[in-house]
């Protein structure tokens, strides 16, 4: 670390009374609102367009390549994840925070503008770097700037700015589109993406930051750096979903194989040493990140669904189920935040394995709820909050001991793996429970079978988090 940035944070963190403060005090104000609000506006954003999709694609002739709009976005996600994660580690986190918000606005107006669907699917795959950016420094930004005693309330912050605009979105993305214009879902944005810039970059700039690793690979050909290998994870993820989409074993095999391979490959250069082992400490962390985020957003995809097709609830009843967990997320993420003094400086591994165990009951309940005819529809979604809570919990706590680990030369790196992880799990395991219900209908099956296998998929994943939680910290 830099004397520099040392000295920033001795002087942040042990001034008289600031121990005692909150994240919405001095000197973290302004810093902690332009983390708040960047975090807001892409859940805004991936949350919102997704209720207008339909009429974008309409509107511009692109309804037969619609789920493009969601694919360009995610992929890009994934190379704006692991470039910004490793420029932080170089440069610090204000510039590249700054060149990501001013990417996710530059997509915003090429989106809001497009002519036509090519266009705004160019203008879809800018947001998503931009988007990638804003989420993997979100994190690197508190384990970096915050002192320990707060960081588990802000990464509790960060999933509640996340998912409360994630419920409003939808509905005043609509609005907008109803009233306005479709472009305004995007247009309008641009001033709130300058005024979190002009929040959260200028404290971060006088921060400083720290010295680069001391393996920093800055002189090697850039088919050697992040990025290159950004997208090497991107291209094999986007071969793995293209097989999944057909039905035809013999090309889905080939092109499902050929994908994951390449995606394994780029992955074992962009994640921490160890990570697809399970190696302890950080790279256990990441790993628990995409087992989470596997089990609970594979899951939470096809709870409509299930719902609607097989329990025949209306689309706004089966909306219940999204709120009830995205609502408890936060209320679980706020309860480990509170009580995550006790866990400081020493394993989290219990509140992990607590929050897995119950994210695992909830998908349980769901695929109950939805599956058996003699269990109350309902059911699902009051299974779905219960696995909403396991999931802030063990979310919170993962993440909060993961960065607590990583060295301050390394905060940007670890921050991008978990990003990745997240964002890699649930195109996946959506990519597998479609694949599934493809392949059902078919082969003459039913919608319940491909589901069953979803849900099965999804509950073991929360399991191995269980198992894997007592790895989130070395041996003493």
């Amino acid at each position: 670390m830099s004397p520099r940035q040392e000295l920033a944070d001795e002087g942040a963190v042990n001034a008289p009374g600031v121990v005692g403060r909150g994240v919405f005090q001095a000197p973290y104000t302004a810093m902690t609102w332009g983390i708040v609000l960047s975090v807001g506006l892409v859940a805004f954003e991936s949350m919102g367009v997704a209720t207008v999709l339909p009429k974008i694609a309409g509107a511009l002739g692109g309804l037969d390549a619609y789920g493009w709009g969601f694919s360009a976005l995610m992929l890009a996600n994934l190379i704006g994840t692991v470039a910004a994660g490793r420029s932080a580690d170089r440069r610090g986190p204000a510039r590249p925070l700054g060149i990501g918000l001013a990417v996710f606005a530059a997509g915003c107006a090429l989106a809001g503008a497009a002519p036509n669907w090519p266009v705004f699917l160019a203008g879809r795959f800018v947001q998503g770097l931009g988007v990638g950016a804003v989420m993997a420094l979100a994190y690197t930004v508190i384990g970096l700037h915050y002192p320990e005693h707060l960081r588990a309330r802000m990464f509790a912050l960060v999933s509640g700015a996340w998912t409360v605009p994630s419920l409003a979105g939808p509905a005043v993305a609509g609005l907008i589109a109803e009233h306005v214009h479709w472009r305004g879902v995007f247009i309008l944005l641009l001033p709130l993406i300058l005024l979190a810039w002009a929040m959260a970059v200028p404290p971060l700039a006088r921060r400083g930051h720290p010295d680069p690793p001391a393996d920093d690979a800055a002189s090697d050909a850039w088919w050697h750096g992040p990025v290159a290998r950004g997208i090497l994870v991107s291209a094999g993820t986007a071969v793995l979903l293209g097989g999944l989409q057909f039905t035809d074993l013999a090309v889905l095999l080939p092109l499902a194989l050929l994908g994951s391979v390449a995606a394994v490959l780029g992955l074992r250069t962009v994640l921490p040493t160890g990570t697809l082992r399970g190696r302890r400490g950080v790279p256990t962390g990441v790993l628990i990140r995409f087992l989470l985020c596997g089990a609970y957003f594979g899951s939470e995809a096809f709870l409509p669904l299930g719902l609607t097709e097989l329990r025949g609830l209306s689309t706004t009843e089966a909306g219940l189920g999204l709120s009830a967990g995205a609502i408890a997320w936060v209320l679980g993420a706020a309860w480990q935040g509170r009580a995550d003094d006790r866990w400081s400086g020493r394993s989290r591994a219990l509140p992990i394995a607590v929050g897995c165990a119950i994210l695992a009951a909830g998908v349980a309940v769901i695929a109950a709820g939805i599956l058996i005819d003699a269990v109350p529809a309902l059911v699902a979604v009051v299974g779905w909050a219960v696995g909403g809570v396991g999931m802030g919990i063990a979310f919170n706590a993962a993440t909060t001991d993961a960065m607590e680990q990583a060295p301050a030369d390394r905060q940007g790196e670890a921050s991008g793996a978990m990003q990745l992880a997240q964002t890699l799990a649930t195109a996946v395991l959506t990519g597998f429970g479609g694949a599934a219900i493809a392949l059902a209908h078919a082969h003459d099956a039913a919608t319940a079978t491909a589901l069953t296998a979803t849900f099965a998929l999804t509950t073991a994943l929360a399991v191995l988090g269980v198992a894997a939680a007592h790895r989130i910290r070395p041996r003493a």
